[in-house]
């Protein structure tokens, strides 16, 4: 039974109508500060920290639950007599039910103008501790850190056996050792914040200095499924999502249908929802992109979806077989018309239509994954290696027309100029060394992930070739600069009449002068999209 609570929460939210619900169930609450207050002044039977203790408060209430008192009544283990000799010798009752959430230290860091003294006054010290007190004892106590929490525990208190008692029914073990989990995963992610924070700012005295990279990194996930097998059958795997929300991020997804992700599907649906979130803006409404083995294989814009995606399969059909597929508008009935006679391994949207659904209820084995747009990144991109990691910022650069530089004698026309911003865009997220071929909004051969860039850019023809597309008159977006005249020259006699790319190359002026010899509009972004 739940015959009394510790109630000491940073984040109200719903905390007092969780308090007026236990009060009702008769629990005694007992509470500190600012919980204190708000219980009391909505009429909620309260009784202060410090009274309870009979010690007060003190130095600035950095000292208030740290006493015998209160830890002595979560630690003590209930089926040994012993302890509960010693609660009774010294006048300790039990506290049954511990609610606590902390001082807000990530969102006080994540502030600009942060102050050391600012962030040390927000690491919470009373509130771990009880945490891990009562998280530590869970057999005997119900530790609550997340609100959503409040709920669960007490449909379980009122809805079985003698609820009516004081303290309602028991919590369950199941229920009391997942709430503990909980707990020692929330501490030890505020811990690892606290850390990442100190070991980021410099070491004079005025810590005038912080970088993005701490010199220990703590990093928190949560499994949101374990996977029949990794990248090739006899590798294990599991999917976790960053516990810190990236608002658009694919691990935000909601499937609608279809079979369990595997862990190439989750990989590839990356890839392709990443690619079309940067579609927007290049001068329609629509994006579709086709990825197959974490490469576009066909991308474009349009009108609407059925336009994107028509065009977007033009570029490659038969690598889009056993594709994934995301767009950045909505999937109508048309559109789903279409992509339901091809054989896809996923569908991404930020929305579909009934209509839609009830096209696509018929491919069952589709999943169908549904995101909600958003412009958030990771913190950090990670690429695992033998006994470390490389940590690096996530690739969110986007040149704008502002910063392109025409190195050419030639200019380039406004319609080249919409073409090689959305050549561009694509070539970022094709495996290096990339060569991409566009035109009117349409990928039209894309060569990917080779030793050399003169080989992808034969393969970007090929491929353009084989689809029946022609290249006269392409723009041609190449991930990192042309090393040697060589390249742009297999480009140009494809059909290419403009190219973007880095720049940087010791023999620039050679590639200049390529161009220039070749007729052909040459621009430079100064920046460099590698993608291994």
């Amino acid at each position: 039974m739940i015959k009394q609570a510790l109630i000491s929460v940073s984040d109200k939210t719903g905390v007092l109508d969780f308090a007026k619900a236990l009060s009702a169930l008769g629990v005694n609450i007992l509470s500190t500060g600012g919980t204190a207050k708000l219980l009391q002044e909505n009429g909620v039977p309260v009784t202060e920290v410090a009274d309870y203790t009979g010690f007060p408060e003190m130095l600035d209430g950095r000292v208030k639950t740290l006493h015998p008192k209160v830890h002595g009544g979560i630690l003590a283990r209930r089926d040994l007599p012993e302890h509960v000799a010693k609660l009774e010798e010294h006048g300790i009752p039990q506290i049954d039910m511990v609610v606590v959430n902390l001082y807000p230290f990530q969102q006080t860091v994540a502030k600009d103008a942060c102050a050391l003294e600012d962030a040390i006054e927000n690491i919470d010290i009373g509130g771990p501790t009880m945490l891990r007190s009562a998280a530590k004892n869970h057999r005997d106590v119900v530790v609550i850190v997340d609100p959503s929490d409040y709920g669960v525990v007490l449909a379980e208190m009122k809805g079985v056996g003698n609820a009516d008692a004081v303290g309602g029914a028991p919590v369950s073990y199941e229920t009391k050792f997942r709430l503990a989990k909980k707990v020692f995963a929330h501490t030890a992610q505020y811990d690892g914040a606290i850390t990442n924070y100190l070991t980021s700012l410099g070491e004079d005295r005025q810590h005038a200095t912080r970088s993005s990279y701490p010199q220990t990194l703590n990093l928190s996930f949560e499994k949101v499924q374990d996977m029949r097998y990794g990248e090739n059958p006899h590798q294990g795997a599991a999917f976790y999502r960053d516990l810190v929300a990236t608002p658009g991020a694919l691990a935000s997804y909601r499937q609608l249908q279809g079979k369990e992700l595997s862990y190439n599907n989750i990989a590839d649906a990356d890839a392709a929802w990443e690619c079309v979130k940067t579609l927007g803006g290049l001068g329609q409404p629509a994006g579709c992109v086709i990825v197959k083995h974490a490469n576009p294989c066909g991308v474009a814009i349009g009108v609407d979806a059925l336009d994107a995606y028509t065009r977007a399969l033009q570029t490659d059909p038969t690598s889009a077989f056993g594709g994934i597929i995301a767009f950045n508008v909505e999937v109508d009935g048309r559109a789903a018309q279409a992509l339901s006679k091809l054989f896809v391994e996923v569908l991404i949207a930020p929305r579909f239509t009934e209509e839609a659904l009830q096209i696509m209820a018929a491919k069952q084995n589709v999943r169908l994954l549904e995101i909600p747009l958003g412009e958030g990144q990771n913190a950090y991109d990670l690429k695992r290696v033998g006994g470390g990691v490389l940590v690096q910022a996530p690739d969110a650069k986007n040149v704008g027309l502002g910063e392109l530089r025409v190195v050419s004698k030639k200019q380039p026309t406004q319609q080249q100029l919409q073409d090689l911003m959305f050549a561009w865009r694509v070539a970022k997220f094709v495996k290096s060394n990339a060569i991409v071929f566009c035109a009117n909004g349409m990928t039209l051969g894309v060569g990917a992930g080779q030793m050399s860039r003169i080989d992808s850019a034969r393969i970007a023809s090929i491929k353009a070739q084989n689809a029946g597309l022609s290249l006269s008159g392409s723009a041609v977006a190449s991930d990192a600069f042309f090393p040697f005249r060589d390249g742009l020259d297999v480009v140009v006699d494809a059909g290419a009449t403009c190219v973007i790319h880095p720049g940087g190359s010791m023999r620039d002026q050679e590639v200049i002068d390529a161009a220039d010899e070749r007729g052909v509009v040459m621009l430079y972004t100064g920046t460099r999209h590698f993608r291994h």
